[in-house]
């Protein structure tokens, strides 16, 4: 539809030609000052919540198990020293349904030196000299001249021991299974429960039983780790071989742009293409192989992923993705053949003013080191925000009582009314938590902290998008390159982005972390509901979770174009969003195809990387190639260190072309901007590369003749 005359055009008007204008501005102002004095006093804040996070907090609570008065068990310089294992004196209370509501067994809870090795009862222990002695480690102090019953009535020792071996440095039974699917604890399937009672070994299950899966993952873990150790330096070798061939990558794009780009796709076609032929011989090998042809939902879920690879439906699986991922790779190189040639052209250019500014790919590590520092503190902080309660007592009982699960104190608990009115009731250690000003707000600081970290992580982000995008910017304005371009591109843009414009990178990064922290409420509240929502709530929230989803992207990509208007220009975070927004929808389909297809080849680029390293490291650590039989480390899981190697080569792969991205989107948007500015006039010519006037059928008239 035409516009009315004297109507404004509906995205702001095109940028108009400006003689002074040559590049990102010098002579500027500080810009969203009220965003950058509250992004310092909520850094000052964080601060101070730190260093009072970490004079209340003691991550020992988290690194010792604790006994029913709430002291360390293994604690250096204390007279626990000596005894790093929790030892129950009752297991099978642990299966009341309120060690789930508390996370604590009731009953006495106390460090030992080792765990029990043999079955025996208090009863037959106190009638024998040497085996009370053993017994006694494993009771409190304060047996002397007390009776059996006397001893039992006071709660000084558990009633029997059973065969126990430690985890996670706690006692538990030594279950085992026989043959016909019999629970034995101790090679026995029986135990005196101290009580006169012969029960089942199987009835300790229910004890142990929350620890199951955490036993199956333990071992998971430990297998993984084993192949770590066995592993590193190979990993190491290939995340080497990843960036050796990331780096020759962007080294051949500089010099052979146009041939790289399409030896990729061809590479990229033939590497998914050499997957699918060869998880169809797998897939055909396995049909004489006994139990090959059980479904995965027959299979469950299994802690040796390698079963897995002995399942022709697993490799049925990997067929269908990879010929659905190489049919799209070819219907967009069919439909988007003439783009593709403007976007190279664009890499081309890319790589030339990366080749004018080579620290640009070194600048990811400085990035890096600031996230790592910024998740460290975060970490740190809560750990220590975590750990920094007071040890709570309550009152645990067998009978019915009205003190039950009510606030006690351990030291006057024997002289106390709850203990008169409750006669079998102890006083134990249940959690860590307290009632000052400082505990009741303990939630809230730790949501400060998650907030801050997301606000310092996204200000590291944008701060890394600026400083790219100020330098590539200084090379595309550059009349001649590199006369016309700062001696330090890099540096000088980080210091122009730190010195004026603090506030506008905290205004796009807060924007952006209030929306993250919202999609964590949801996830949080998501969690809490299940299994008591109903279908229009499932909905809702689903709904919610999807549409800020959509809203944080939306969010990325307006920030990301909004830093580069303010690396060249130097207005504010807002007027810069507003214009990088009206210029690229005023070049709407130049956004929606080349841009998106620059985006698609360097995203080929990092498949290729990815998928040459990953099938070298298949056929390394799973000893297919005879070649590598006798070096390849013996694993568990031989995909581990695969699946390692495959995401940090990945990783690395993206921390080089994320500099590639940055400048390709800065070159875009200088590439729109030198279209409306100029005409190809003597007197306003373009200042694109002469490969891109080429490709776009545009050119610089010579100047008149005098």
């Amino acid at each position: 539809m035409m516009e009315l005359e004297g109507e404004k055009p509906k995205y702001g008007e095109p940028k108009k030609y400006d003689p002074t204008f040559k590049g990102p501005i010098y002579n500027r102002g500080c810009t969203d000052i009220v965003c950058c004095i509250l992004f310092i006093i909520c850094i000052l804040g964080y601060v101070a919540v730190g260093i009072l996070a970490w004079s209340q907090g003691d991550p020992r609570k988290v690194i010792y198990p604790t006994d029913s008065r709430g002291q360390f068990c293994g604690q250096a310089g204390t007279p626990l020293e000596t005894k790093p294992l929790l030892f129950y004196f009752n297991i099978m209370k642990c299966a009341s349904p309120m060690v789930l509501l508390e996370f604590q067994c009731p009953t006495t809870q106390m460090c030992v030196e080792k765990c029990p090795d043999k079955f025996m009862t208090l009863l037959k222990a106190y009638a024998n000299k040497e085996d009370f002695k053993y017994y006694k480690n494993f009771c409190k102090e304060g047996l002397e001249g007390l009776t059996v019953t006397q001893i039992l009535s006071s709660g000084l020792c558990p009633a029997m021991l059973t065969p126990s071996k430690p985890f996670t440095r706690r006692c538990f039974p030594a279950l085992g299974q026989k043959k016909g699917g019999e629970i034995t604890v101790g090679n026995n399937s029986k135990f005196d429960d101290g009580e006169g009672n012969i029960r089942d070994a199987k009835d300790l299950v229910a004890g142990v039983k929350n620890a199951t899966v955490v036993i199956e993952a333990r071992q998971v873990a430990m297998k993984i780790f084993e192949d770590y150790t066995q592993s590193w330096y190979w990993i190491l070798i290939g995340l080497v071989i990843a960036m050796l061939i990331s780096l020759l990558f962007i080294v051949l794009l500089r010099f052979l742009a146009g041939i790289m780009v399409w030896v990729m796709i061809v590479m990229v076609i033939l590497v998914i293409g050499y997957g699918i032929f060869h998880c169809s011989m797998e897939y055909v090998s396995l049909k004489s192989e006994a139990g090959s042809n059980v479904t995965l939902k027959d299979l469950g879920f299994q802690t040796d992923f390698s079963v897995y690879l002995h399942i022709r439906q697993t490799w049925l699986a990997f067929i269908i993705i990879l010929a659905i991922v190489e049919v799209v790779i070819i219907l967009l190189l069919i439909f988007l053949r003439n783009r593709i040639l403007i976007a190279i052209a664009l890499i081309k250019e890319a790589s030339r003013a990366i080749g004018y500014v080579m620290s640009a790919l070194f600048y990811p590590l400085f990035t890096f080191a600031l996230l790592s520092i910024v998740i460290a503190y975060w970490a740190v902080t809560a750990v220590f925000l975590s750990t920094s309660n007071q040890p709570i007592y309550k009152v645990f009982n067998e009978t019915a009582c009205d003190h039950s699960r009510k606030i006690c104190e351990p030291a006057n608990f024997s002289t106390s009314s709850m203990k008169a009115e409750c006669p079998d009731s102890k006083c134990l250690f249940a959690f860590y938590g307290g009632e000052t000003v400082y505990h009741k707000y303990l939630i809230g600081l730790q949501f400060y902290n998650v907030f801050l970290f997301f606000w310092c992580a996204n200000f590291v982000t944008a701060l890394g998008q600026m400083t790219l995008a100020g330098a590539f910017a200084s090379y595309y304005w550059a009349l001649v390159k590199p006369d016309d371009m700062p001696a330090f591109p890099i540096f000088s843009s980080l210091g122009r982005s730190l010195r004026y414009h603090t506030g506008s990178l905290a205004f796009g990064s807060l924007i952006l972390s209030i929306i993250q922290i919202i999609r964590v409420l949801l996830e949080y509240i998501d969690h809490k509901l299940q299994g008591t929502q109903n279908k229009c709530t499932k909905f809702l929230l689903c709904c919610l979770k999807c549409c800020f989803w959509c809203l944080e992207k939306f969010i990325k990509f307006i920030n990301r174009n909004a830093y580069i208007m303010v690396a060249i220009y130097g207005k504010n975070f807002c007027t810069s969003a507003k214009d990088a927004f009206f210029l690229l929808m005023r070049n709407m389909i130049r956004v929606a195809v080349l841009d998106k297809v620059t985006d698609f080849l360097l995203f080929l680029g990092k498949l290729l990387i990815v998928g040459l390293v990953g099938i070298f490291a298949f056929f390394f650590f799973s000893g297919r190639v005879k070649a590598f039989e006798n070096t390849a480390p013996n694993l568990h899981y031989y995909w581990v260190p695969i699946l390692t190697v495959v995401v940090g080569s990945y990783l690395i792969a993206h921390g080089f072309f994320s500099v590639y991205a940055m400048c390709v989107d800065t070159l875009f948007l200088c590439f729109l901007e030198d279209l409306e500015r100029n005409d190809g006039s003597a007197e306003r010519p373009y200042l694109m590369s002469d490969r891109l006037l080429k490709v776009l059928n545009k050119k610089n008239k010579p100047e008149p003749a005098e």
